[in-house]
């Protein structure tokens, strides 16, 4: 069979795969070589040129360095299709037997890699599962080239058996476990793009664009998942048993993990609590840093991070010092010995706290008598900060220091406990008691 009129994508048998290496050392080969070089050149131009207007040299399409993106083989994909439709009556179909299949499997490395780098950054697996993909691709593409998987995807097509009222063969199972990871890498892919534009240059708002970020992706993550099923030929209908199971597992084992994800939903759609705010939460205080559809995320100012249950934030009492305003009052306590003259001293501690850089002059610092003490006057200097996210230890510090000064300059006394010890000497026994 002559390879000219033979489809490129089509499997070789052994009578065309000898024929093939034949036409390899043809002089039409040379021919084909360059056209193909030609259409992987203009496929590096157009995707230069596009990533320069675009200005996104680091994206999954365009990649750091042009090829290796994901557009550049599907481009290039697509004008080797191209050109060999126009050179198929020409010259026998050798070189772009072997390129096109080899595209393909490039395409769907690129395209799986770069999206699951972006989707899970920090996941140590991503490297295991590129490997793995990369391997299967291409032994994927040299067993269809050489006619090999055509033979065993028709072994496995007679190994059936009954799922429900379908007949399902392994081949199916295979095809759509494939379409599944395909689709699933499509939509996060989709959902990572959708979920930094509505993200970017959000202030205000930012609770509704992510959780409109994330009923995006759980809604294309269904679509995939039904997809994939249809290709794999599995009835739907089939499925309405184990939803029934899944609805009692919800209702009884995961009711937990049920109610931390509406409760997600909702914190995120009445903004009750939103990016950004200083919380405190079971005695850990510190600033959201995000808001999943399970938990949110706290982090301190000592550079800790908690991960509390949506629910918890629904069904306990939440501190939210940024919610109506930032500012958050502080207090510091100070004793002074009796006697001393608090008409004066007062007002010197009050100036005196005012003038330090993170004390706000509105509402102003104010020195209260709150207690008589063992050892002295106490007093309860109560003072306002707008800035809460930069650490209370440094202002209250700086507030503390400037008190101690002002009391040292006027001279009074910072009392501290005192105990006087008697010292009984020992009773003597008369010799009358002996």
């Amino acid at each position: 069979m002559n390879p000219s009129t033979v489809h490129a994508t089509q499997p070789l048998t052994a009578d065309e795969l000898a024929s093939l290496w034949a036409h390899l050392h043809e002089r039409s080969a040379v021919i084909e070589a360059s056209v193909l070089l030609a259409s992987l050149g203009l496929a590096w131009l157009l995707v230069r040129v596009w990533r320069g207007r675009q200005a996104s040299p680091g994206s999954i399409w365009f990649g750091k360095h042009v090829v290796d993106g994901v557009l550049f083989p599907v481009l290039a994909l697509l004008l080797s299709l191209g050109l060999r439709r126009l050179l198929i009556n020409e010259v026998p179909m050798a070189v772009f037997r072997v390129a096109i299949p080899v595209l393909v499997s490039l395409a769907v490395i690129r395209l799986t890699v770069k999206v699951l780098k972006a989707a899970f950054p920090s996941s140590q697996t991503v490297r295991v599962v590129e490997r793995t993909v990369s391997w299967l691709a291409w032994l994927g593409t040299v067993s269809w080239i050489t006619g090999v998987l055509p033979m065993i995807l028709d072994e496995l097509d007679d190994i059936t058996f009954k799922i429900g009222a379908s007949h399902v063969s392994v081949r199916n199972l295979i095809e759509g476990s494939l379409s599944a990871v395909l689709v699933l890498i499509l939509s996060l892919s989709l959902s990572s793009a959708i979920e930094s534009k509505l993200l970017k240059g959000a202030t205000d708002n930012l609770s509704v664009r992510k959780i409109a970020a994330n009923a995006i992706r759980a809604l294309l993550l269904t679509i995939g998942l039904v997809v994939a099923l249809s290709v794999a030929g599995i009835d739907l209908t089939a499925l309405s048993v184990l939803g029934g199971a899944v609805g009692v597992g919800v209702g009884f084992g995961l009711q937990k993990l049920a109610a931390n994800y509406v409760s997600g939903f909702v914190i995120l759609a009445e903004r009750s609590l939103r990016i950004g705010d200083l919380v405190k939460v079971d005695n850990f205080e510190g600033r959201i840093t995000d808001i999943n559809t399970r938990y949110t995320v706290l982090k301190s100012s000592g550079g800790r991070e908690a991960i509390v249950p949506n629910e918890v934030l629904m069904t306990q009492r939440v501190e939210n010092a940024s919610l109506a305003d930032s500012k958050l009052l502080l207090t510091t306590v100070v004793q002074v010995a009796y006697g001393t003259d608090l008409d004066a001293v007062r007002p010197a501690l009050r100036d005196a706290v005012t003038t330090v850089a993170r004390v706000l002059p509105d509402p102003a610092p104010a020195v209260h008598l709150t207690a008589f003490a063992s050892d002295g006057l106490e007093l309860t200097i109560p003072f306002w900060i707008a800035d809460p996210e930069n650490g209370q230890m440094s202002v209250r510090s700086e507030v503390n220091l400037a008190i101690l000064a002002t009391l040292n300059r006027l001279g009074v006394d910072i009392p501290f406990p005192q105990r006087v010890v008697r010292h009984v000497p020992p009773l003597e026994v008369s010799s009358a008691a002996r």
